[in-house]
This record gives structure tokens, sequence and C-alpha cells, in this order.
């Protein structure tokens, strides 16, 4: 047991968020909660919201996101705590082991480089699905095989375009912050803009009886939409792994975290009353609901706009979870728990271009030949348990270290960790055991590989604190 609960020294962290990392300081506000927002809007709302309402809960759908919005919000506002304390990459695997000690850190890295990795694929499989229906729009038809993974249609051999921009979003990350946030500062103005235009249109388009019966599951089923869609309300903890290439992180990191966050669950409760009023609940289990709806009621051309915004804010979403996880894993390796050659950055670019490639490349496999409801739910419980631990480390800081520094307090500390621990549990608790018996054979690779290497080479046990910046490539 010696060494296992080791933590870093709260102190060092919170000395100089000036430090020199290697990373380069470019990211301010707009940019952070712009990342937030990039990961939070995508594919939740453009597909699992059709396919929660079809299959879970029906129109109640839009309860399904209130009850997932309020596990989402109480744990945004421990994150928001956390990272006005600590303005370093690694975001909850950062947070756990100045708190609960090394063991702890290093289940939640691994959980969270399977979280984010998941959703890179989840979310690349949905854009997928709207670059068929924009092609279909326009009459270009492409072979079969190249539409979708095995057994989601006739013919499917691969989500090639899910492949593709698996690829070049690896691509761009490596090439720099500044030049990845630019262009996702871009496509999340857009996909605002559209998700506004479709509430405002698709409200003249509701009819009363299609909302009838409202929750044609009953209350599990309402629940289980929650434990769907919980997927589409996460992702402003992405924009905390980013830390250390913010300019002012203790200011403005709680302030995004709140910020995307806010927007999100507006955006999604909206979209998910006009979806389900605009057409039966029972019809929206297709690759683009959305677009659908929009065709179905004689709006062709909105389709192709939905569509357009569609690619757009996925590919947003793509960026924000490929950071997330190259910096995880970079946090990772330059604490000694995973090789130090992952932590070497770009000489030129800045970059940990090495994880960036190598989550490209295996989501671009995964994407290509999974089926999107199976790799949704695995990311779901990956999130929930990330959840579970910062919830509880701010809890248990807030008691034992009252005197520390923080930018940002989040208010009824007392009663919103408790809310964020229980509510992710029960949430947990709605999803397929098959789901929990992947996630624990994940965690069990896990545990093999940090005895194994972790425990022996952690530079905590040799140099407390805030490890040396890693050389260069």
């Amino acid at each position: 047991m010696n060494g296992l609960f080791r933590t870093k020294s709260l102190d060092a962290l919170q000395a100089d968020p000036t430090v020199r990392t290697g990373l380069r300081r470019t990211l301010g506000l707009w940019q952070l909660t712009a990342i937030g927002i990039g990961g939070i809007i995508g594919v939740g709302i453009f597909v699992l919201t059709g396919q929660a309402a079809a299959t879970k809960a029906g129109p109640a759908v839009a309860i399904s996101f209130v009850i997932a919005g309020i596990a989402s919000a109480a744990a945004a506002l421990c994150y928001a705590e956390f990272a006005g304390m600590i303005p370093v990459a690694g975001s909850a695997y950062t947070y756990g082991y100045a708190v609960l000690g090394e063991l702890v850190a290093w289940i939640i890295g691994w959980d969270l480089l399977l979280e984010y990795t998941v959703v890179v694929a989840v979310v690349a499989i949905g854009l997928g699905g709207y670059v068929n229906a924009l092609l279909d729009a326009f009459d270009l038809q492409v072979p079969a095989w190249m539409q979708g993974a095995p057994g989601t249609g006739e013919g499917r051999v691969v989500n090639l375009f899910a492949v593709l921009i698996c690829l070049f979003v690896a691509w761009l990350l490596a090439r720099g912050i500044k030049e990845s946030a630019r262009l996702n500062n871009v496509m999340v103005v857009i996909k605002l803009a559209v998700v506004v235009l479709i509430i405002t249109v698709g409200a003249f388009y509701v009819n009363p009886d299609n909302l009838t019966p409202f929750a044609p599951f009953g209350i599990s089923g309402i629940f289980a939409g929650a434990g769907l869609v919980f997927f589409a309300v996460y992702g402003y903890d992405t924009l905390t792994t980013a830390a250390e290439e913010a300019v002012n992180p203790q200011r403005d990191l709680p302030r995004a975290v709140l910020l995307s966050l806010l927007v999100s669950m507006t955006a999604y409760i909206g979209m998910s009353l006009v979806l389900t009023g605009m057409a039966p609940y029972q019809t929206l289990n297709v690759d683009a609901p959305v677009a659908k709806v929009f065709v179905d009621v004689g709006l062709p051309v909105m389709s192709q706009i939905i569509s357009v915004a569609a690619i757009a804010g996925i590919t947003s979403v793509l960026l924000a979870f490929a950071l997330a996880g190259a910096r995880i894993w970079f946090a990772m390796s330059r604490d000694g728990l995973l090789p130090i050659w992952f932590a070497r950055v770009h000489p030129t670019h800045r970059t940990p271009y090495r994880p960036t490639w190598i989550i490209g490349v295996v989501t671009a496999v995964v994407a290509g030949f999974t089926p999107i409801a199976v790799v949704a739910e695995l990311a779901n419980i990956g999130t929930l348990v990330a959840f579970i631990i910062v919830c509880t480390s701010v809890l248990v800081l807030r008691y034992r270290r009252p005197d520390a520094r923080r930018g940002f307090r989040a208010p009824a500390l007392v009663a919103v960790a408790p809310l964020g621990v229980v509510s992710s549990v029960v949430l947990i608790a709605v999803l397929d055991p098959l789901t929990w018996v992947r996630f624990l054979i994940w965690m069990l690779l896990g545990l093999v590989v940090y005895f194994a290497y972790g425990r022996r080479h952690s530079r905590v046990a040799v140099e407390p604190g805030v490890p040396a910046a890693p050389e260069e490539a």
C-alpha cells in the first residue's frame, strides 16, 4: 500500500500558474467557453435527441435532458471550483491527484482516456450520418459500403467519413492550439446560429398531437433516456484540460465551465421540444433525425442548412474531446505514470502531438467499424465515474484545506457535491449491464498497467509537487 495514495502538493500546483510547461498560453474566456460549447453541443443535439425520444422517453426526452442536466450542473460547479484552484493540465485527473492520491488519480486518468477517446468515436459516427444526409439532399449517391459500420444497414462495411474526420482533427490539433481554437470558434458560432434557426422555424410546425402521450415509456423511460442523453450534456470538462494553454486560467476557467453549460442546456431543451412536436417520436430513430423532420414538413432547404451546421457543430465536438484526451495523456506521462515519450511536445507547434495522433488513429478505427449506441453508453459511464470523483474531491478539499486560494467557490457545496454523486450513481445504474462489464475490463487493464509501470516510475514519489516540464521531441 506504500505510495498508493501519495498526493501532489496543492501549494506547489498553485504556486505559479504561468510556469513554462512546454505548452503555449493563447486561450481567453471566449476561446475557453467555445471549447466547452463545442464539446457539449454536437451529436447529442443532432442525433441522440431523436434516438432517445424514439426508444427511451418519447416527447418526455425534454425531462430526460433536465434530469441529466441537474447531474451535470452539480458536477460543473465542482469542476469550476477546482479549475479556479488548480490551473494545471489534466482536469479531474490532476484534481484527484491533489486530493485523493495517486491510485485514484490513475483510475480517473485511465477512465478519462477511455471516455474522451470513445466520445470522439461516437461523434465521428454521428457526423458520418449527417454527411450522408447532406449528400442525399443534393442527390449525390455514395456506395453503400462506405456509409456506415457493419450491421447498421445493408451492404455497409465502414463509415468512411467518420474515419477521415478523425484523422483530419488529429492533424489539425497537432498543428497547434491557436489554429484549432480559431476553427472551433467559427464552427461554434455556426451551430449556435442554426440551433436558434431550427427552434424558431420549427416552432411553427409543432403539432400538439405529437406530444401526446408525453411519457409513453413511463418514469423508467424518462430516466433511461437521461442515462442515454447524458452523453449530450457534458463536455465542459474538456476546457479544463487546457488549463496550461489559458492566459488567465484561475479567472477564466470557472466562468467558461458555467457559461458553456448554461448556453448548451437552453439549446437542448428547446430543440427536444421542437423536434418531438414536429414529428411522432417513433419516427426519430434515424441517423439524422433533425434534418429528416424538416424534409417531412416540406422544408428541404432547411434540411440542407441543418446538415451543414451539424457537420460544423459535430466537428467542434471532435476538436474539444480529442484535445482533452491528448492533454490527459500528456499530464499522466509527464507525471511518469505513462512513458515520458508521450509527453514530448512538438518543437515548432508546441503540442503533445504523439498522443494526439494515436487518439486520431484509434478513434478512426472505432468510428469506422462500430455502431453508435454501443459506443455512446461506454462514454457515459466513464464520465459519470469522473463526476463522482470530482464531486467527492472538491468536498473533501473544502474541509481539508479551507484556507486554500480559490478563484471560484461553488455555492451550497455541502448539498451540490452529494447531489452530483447521487445523480451520477443513479444514471450509472440505468445503463446497460454490458456497458458495466466493458468498463470494468478497461479498468482492470488499467490497474495492470499502473502496478506494472506507473507506480514504479511515478515522478511524484521522487519529486513531490509539479513535475518539471518535459523536453521537446
